[in-house]
């Protein structure tokens, strides 16, 4: 991480006997892209708020450019908001919506007008201001909204669940242009969501949030491929997880026995929660295979499979290896020549070590 433009030390907020936020640390770097992720109701808009100014935290302290923020109001802090609703004013051109933060500028009409249209050309609506607002599409007053925001060159743009409102394909298109966008200008955007996916194609680091805490705090390849809590491995995409314990300690990890499929070793980060004995594995669907004639792997388990769902790219599968009462899925993709397996099917399923996380 570069160095911290913001800095959450050990902030807390009530309201009332409700406690919304409960002593979250952080450090958020100059020029990273940092995702708040959790369900509804955990946090994570509260937490933004509190940033922006538009919160009182309870105790704790917030810091941005090594300034401590208390007493600071949201119009003096280095920072701008892009809100969940957009809050595009309708009577107003496109222009003017961009351009509305800069009415008590010192700066020249020449200037305004100058610095709107680089704003507009920027979030790629070029040509687009003297357009009527309420003419525009969601993904337009989306961009729109990044304008205005960025026109005033805050040190951080705060974005409340941006793109929530936008269909589908909209929405995966926004991701890569709000991505791009960061890139170019490089300033630290901190985003609001609870769409796993989401947090995990635009960030450089995600928290986890929970009941106002941090669960986990790391990049997305850690926090999918080695999440710190089961909690954490079950919101994040999905999770397989099968009766396990560890049978002895080796040195550098232990060996853990796994209902349906054998027995192997993990490493110490395997383990994350320390070395209870019982408790189960977790395992993504990808991380398993399906084996077809003439093929081998070191660890195969026999398994049936239950059902199975074709995606045209993928298939997905729930199978039962032998010796386990439920199911766990499987993901495979429909390469030239694989076979796709039907209900009912004797299967053998290949199992690899390296992509298990054990927790108590």
């Amino acid at each position: 991480m570069t160095r911290p433009i913001i800095e959450l030390r050990n902030v807390h907020k009530y309201y009332g006997d409700y406690h919304a936020l409960r002593g979250i640390t952080a450090d958020i770097g100059a020029g990273e892209f940092f995702s708040l992720l959790g369900p509804s109701g955990c946090g994570k808009t509260t937490l933004l708020r509190a940033i922006a100014g538009f919160e009182d935290i309870s105790s704790g302290a917030i810091l941005i450019d090594h300034r401590e923020m208390e007493g600071v109001p949201p119009n003096k802090r280095p920072t701008n908001m892009v809100f969940q609703s957009y809050a595009i004013f309708p009577h107003l051109s496109v222009a003017q919506n961009v351009g509305f933060g800069l009415r008590r500028s010192p700066m020249s009409g020449e200037e305004k007008r100058k610095a709107v249209a680089e704003a507009l050309e920027m979030v790629g609506l070029g040509g687009y201001g003297a357009r009527a607002a309420h003419a525009l599409s969601g993904g337009q007053r989306q961009r729109v909204a990044l304008a205005r925001a960025l026109i005033l060159k805050p040190k951080v743009l705060l974005l409340d669940e941006p793109l929530s409102a936008l269909d589908k394909k909209m929405r995966e298109q926004m991701q890569h242009e709000l991505r791009r966008l960061q890139r170019q200008v490089g300033i630290t955007f901190i985003l609001v969501t609870h769409d796993q996916e989401e947090a995990l194609i635009m960030s450089d680091r995600i928290a986890v949030m929970f009941e106002g805490s941090v669960a986990q705090l790391t990049d997305p390849q850690t926090l999918y491929r080695r999440p710190a809590t089961r909690r954490v491995g079950e919101f994040i995409g999905m999770m397989n997880f099968l009766p396990a314990k560890l049978s002895g300690e080796t040195s550098g990890g232990a060996m853990v026995e796994v209902a349906g499929l054998g027995t192997a070793e993990l490493l110490s980060d395997q383990i994350p929660e320390g070395r209870a004995r019982e408790g189960s594995i977790g395992v993504r669907p990808e991380s398993l295979t399906i084996l077809h004639e003439g093929q081998t792997a070191p660890r195969e388990a026999n398994a049936e499979v239950v059902e199975r769902t074709y995606y045209g790219d993928m298939t997905y599968y729930d199978v039962r290896p032998e010796g386990v009462d439920g199911t766990v899925s499987v993901s495979m993709r429909n390469m030239p020549g694989r076979r796709v397996s039907e209900p009912g099917e004797r299967v053998r399923l290949a199992w690899d070590p390296a992509a298990m996380v054990f927790f108590p």
